[in-house]
């Protein structure tokens, strides 16, 4: 499934500075949506919005900072941008600690501010298909049953089925059974691929049936 294509949220209550980015970044064939205000930008916020968010630090209301806090809170991904006019180390730290991607100082050049939107943007689109992927594999793995579960942790310690039949008590015939079952649940085409699958679902760490 193809991903949305991507935003970028543009937050400041400096409107001339506002259409400056969104013509800067609309320039590059990016959507654009500009609020005045945190709270303006929240009211329509989508958590599952998909770009980037570039906002200031020093606003009325809502500051930057606050609205990066509120988003994390939200459970937002959404990578964040800080501009600001004053460079102050506490608070680039503390945006830099709470997940901001960036920290750029005003004023700055175009293709600076392009250059760490293409990759906030970039960012994202990593993050998203990580977390589709994890999506995808938790499914597979929530197929399995509690025996096919330990089967494919034995497989994965590479031993054969006889030993495996040995040590859980069963007969090689149904062993084999349970390994084809889990390379067809899993989407396995070969060994190699069920090792790759079970060491990023953790399989691998699982403790022995009892």
């Amino acid at each position: 499934m193809m991903q949305p294509k991507p935003t970028v949220f543009v937050v400041d209550d400096d409107s001339t500075l506002r259409e400056s980015i969104r013509f800067l970044v609309e320039s590059i064939g990016l959507g654009v949506r500009t609020y005045g205000s945190a709270v303006d930008f929240l009211r329509e916020f989508d958590p599952e919005a998909v770009g980037c968010l570039v906002t200031d630090v020093r606003m009325p209301g809502l500051s930057g900072l606050d609205l990066q806090r509120e988003l994390l809170e939200r459970g937002s991904k959404l990578p964040v941008i800080i501009m600001t006019a004053f460079a102050e180390v506490p608070t680039a730290v503390r945006a830099l600690k709470e997940g901001a991607v960036d920290f750029i100082e005003k004023p700055f050049s175009d293709q600076l501010l392009l250059d760490r939107i293409q990759l906030a943007i970039e960012r994202d689109r990593e993050a998203r298909s990580k977390s589709t992927e994890a999506e995808k594999l938790a499914a597979r793995m929530a197929e399995l049953t509690p025996r096919q579960r330990e089967v494919m942790r034995l497989i994965v310690e590479g031993k054969p089925s006889k030993v495996i039949a040995s040590e859980l008590g069963l007969s090689p015939k149904t062993v084999e059974a349970h390994r084809s079952r889990v390379m067809s649940k899993m989407q396995a085409k070969s060994l190699a691929e069920l090792v790759r699958l079970a060491v990023l679902a953790g399989t691998d760490k699982m403790p022995r049936e009892d």
